[in-house]
C-alpha cells in the first residue's frame, strides 16, 4: 500500500477529512496555498486543510465530515496520512454506505476500515449513479407506487441493501416486487 505524505497526498487520492475548529490552525503559517485559495498545514501525522470547497479538489475526492463547528462555508478539516487512498476512474475502488436513521448515502474507499466483503465495489461513475438512485429511494415514495409491499420502509431497506451488496440494477430488483 502506498504511503502518503506532504509530497504526494494531493495526487489522485480519496480522503475523508474530519472537521476541526479554526483554533487548530490559528497562528500557523500555511505550508502551501493552492490556486483556489485552500491552505494546507502539514504536521508529522497528517494535514489540516482550510477551505471553502470540498468534494472534488483538483484530481482528488476529499469529503469533509462536518461536526457543525463552522457556520460558514469555510471549514478546517484534518486527516492523517493513513486516511489517504489511491483514486482513479477505472478501477472498482468504491462501496456505498447507507445510514437509514438520517436517510443518507455516501461512498467510501475499499481500503478503508469500514469496507466489508459483502459490499459491492464499483467505479466512480457507477458509484455516483447508484448514490443518486439510492437517495431517491430514501427521500421519495412515488417509486413504490406500483410495487407490492406491506411497509415502504421495509421495502426501501430491502431494495437499498440489495443495491449496495450486489451488482444488480434497480430495475432488476424492482421486478421482484411487481
Amino acid at each position: 500500500m502506498k504511503n502518503y505524505n506532504k509530497t504526494n497526498f494531493h495526487k489522485h487520492t480519496f480522503c475523508i477529512f474530519q472537521e476541526v475548529g479554526f483554533e487548530h490552525v490559528n497562528g500557523l503559517k500555511p505550508n502551501f496555498i493552492s490556486k483556489s485559495g485552500s491552505s494546507y498545514y502539514f504536521i508529522e501525522q497528517g494535514v489540516y486543510r482550510h477551505s471553502n470547497h470540498w468534494g472534488r479538489a483538483a484530481n482528488c475526492k476529499w469529503r469533509l465530515v462536518s461536526n457543525g463547528i463552522a457556520m460558514d462555508r469555510t471549514k478546517v478539516g484534518y486527516a492523517n496520512w493513513s486516511d489517504f487512498y489511491p483514486d482513479n476512474d477505472q478501477e472498482k475502488l468504491y462501496f456505498i454506505e447507507v445510514d437509514y436513521s438520517d436517510q443518507s448515502a455516501q461512498f467510501n474507499h475499499c481500503k478503508s476500515d469500514k469496507y466489508t466483503p459483502d459490499k459491492a465495489l464499483r467505479t466512480v461513475a457507477e458509484t455516483t449513479k447508484l448514490i443518486k438512485q439510492i437517495r431517491v429511494l430514501l427521500e421519495e415514495t412515488a417509486w413504490a407506487k406500483y410495487l407490492k409491499h406491506e411497509s415502504i420502509e421495509v421495502l426501501r431497506n430491502e431494495i437499498v441493501d440489495q443495491l449496495i451488496t450486489t451488482n444488480r440494477t434497480l430495475q432488476e430488483i424492482k421486478k421482484e416486487y411487481l
